[in-house]
This record gives structure tokens, sequence and C-alpha cells, in this order.
């Protein structure tokens, strides 16, 4: 079941007929005057924004001069329209990047305490943040409970545990944008692969592995982090006083651990996951795609 080599398929992301060049398009961008011209459409009210308005607020007196540094961005980063000049996506992009932190900050914070127990040994949890990515481990064993990017930007003005929260929910909008099919980078077309594996970075054997055909973005993760929104799955925690919503996914073993997920069938692919809570469980079976085929509660 590993996943087919599309990478003979894909064409090269730096090959385009009918765009500009990669390299000129960075260096478009390479300048203040530019990069200044961006931030004033950011913070701008209202959209469009006259020339005159853009002027004022980038602080550039030379009316020729900023008319060149705004009409090199114009069509790649930025669109006029009859009363102004918007953005593109290429140049929220940018701005976004930049607020993110993803160019110029490299932030490190020492390692804290999250809520919850390792699910291998029962050991307290803690996460780490280095190189723009954060990872949830058990201090005593290190088995991962999941380790995915998180921009430095994400670490402003909030506390540890608002930090913790924040990738809470990145993780799982990340994976629910990844199993509809769309890629959470470039929003081009996500595949989805069930892997079995032993060497996998939240270590389980049966895993799924997300790619994306057009930027090559990956995500791993168990089958369970599908099933976080899912109606029956809420249902089943609700009624039984738990909130999916309040309840940090790495703290529930199913999203986490390899012994909750088994393979049904190969052919056609089916797996199932076990939920048990509270004396009962709830099992869920799954398709290829992780698209929900049944769901049954058994007595634990």
């Amino acid at each position: 079941m590993s996943k087919p080599d599309t990478a003979g398929d894909r064409e090269s992301v730096l090959e385009c007929t009918d765009c500009l060049d990669p390299a000129d398009a960075f260096a478009l961008i390479a300048n203040d005057a530019r990069l200044s011209i961006l931030e004033a459409l950011w913070a701008a009210d209202e959209s469009p924004v006259s020339f005159s308005t853009l002027r004022r607020e980038v602080g550039m007196r030379d009316s020729a001069q900023f008319n060149y540094h705004l009409q090199k961005l114009t069509g790649h980063f930025v669109t006029q329209q009859a009363d102004g000049y918007a953005f593109k996506h290429a140049g929220e992009k940018v701005v976004r990047s930049v607020i993110a932190g993803s160019f110029n900050e490299h932030p490190s914070i020492d390692p804290f305490p999250v809520a919850g127990r390792c699910v291998d040994c029962g050991s307290s949890l803690t996460a780490s943040y280095e190189d723009e990515r954060l990872a949830i481990t058990c201090v005593d064993c290190g088995h991962g409970h999941g380790e995915y990017a998180f921009p430095p930007g994400g670490l402003t003005d909030r506390t540890r545990a608002e930090i913790a929260d924040a990738f809470d929910q990145r993780v799982r909008h990340l994976h629910c944008l990844a199993a509809d099919g769309v890629c959470p980078e470039c929003s081009g077309r996500m595949e989805t692969h069930i892997v079995e594996d032993d060497d996998c970075c939240l270590g389980v054997s049966l895993r799924v592995d997300h790619e994306c055909r057009q930027c090559a973005h990956t995500l791993c993760s168990a089958a369970g982090l599908r099933l976080l929104d899912h109606s029956a799955v809420v249902s089943f925690h609700r009624e039984r006083g738990v909130s999916l919503e309040e309840r940090p996914y790495w703290t529930l073993p199913w999203c986490v651990a390899d012994e909750f997920t088994r393979l049904v069938s190969r052919d056609p692919l089916e797996l199932e996951v076990r939920i048990p809570l509270a004396g009962d469980e709830l099992r869920v079976t799954m398709n290829g795609d992780l698209d929900v085929l049944e769901t049954r509660t058994v007595d634990d």
C-alpha cells in the first residue's frame, strides 16, 4: 500500500511558459520601496487604494519614482483597477509570510509542559519548538505525539498555553484540508495514501500520508485525526460528557497511537478506528480516502 511515485509525472514548479520567472519574481520584491507599497496596501482600511493615498502612506515624495516601483509590482503582486490598486494573491502571500515571520524571524523558546499523558508509557508531555516546527513528545520515553510546521508568528503575544491551543487548532485545520483533497500550502490537489510502516514520525505502523501533486507538500498522521469533527464521533463524546473541541488532539490515544487503528481490507481498502470512552467503544470504518463508511457503538 505504499504510495506511487508521482515525482516523474509532476512538472517542475520552476517551469512556466506563461508566468513570471521565479528568480525575477523574488527580485521584484527585493526592494524596500516595493515592500513598503505592499505593506501600505495591507494596512489600508479599504480596497482598492488610490495612487495618491498609496504614495502618501509610503511617504515617497517623488511621484515618478513611486510610480516606477508601483508599476514593477503591478500585474504580478498588485492589480490596477479603475479607482486604484489592490492585492493579487501573490502580494498577499508575501505580506502574510512576513507577518508570520517565515522570512525574517527565527525565534526559539524553551520546551514547556502540555496537557495529557504519553499514550506509550503514561508520563507527562512537553512541547518543543525548533526550525519553525512544534513537536509534542513524552519527557521519559521520547514517544512522539505529532510534529508539524508552526510559523514563528504563531508564538507572538501568546502564553505557552495559548501556543499549545493554537498548535492544536492548526493541526486540525491542516488535516481537514488535506483529507478533503486541498493542499494547505498552495491549494493544489492533495492525494491520500494509507501506508503500513513502522518508521514514522508519529510512531504508528498504519499511517496516513497526504501529498500535494502540485507543490509536493506532505502531512503524516494517524487516521483518527480525520474524525475529530465527524458528527458521530463528536456526538459519541458529547453524550459521555466530553467536548472534543476542548481536548487537544494529542490527548486522544486514537489520534496518535497505532493500536486503535487496524486494516480491515486491502481490496477494497478499508480501515477501522476504535474509540473507547466511559466503558463504551465507537468503531468507525473508513475507506482509502478516509471517508466514513460506518459507525457503531459496542460495549468496551
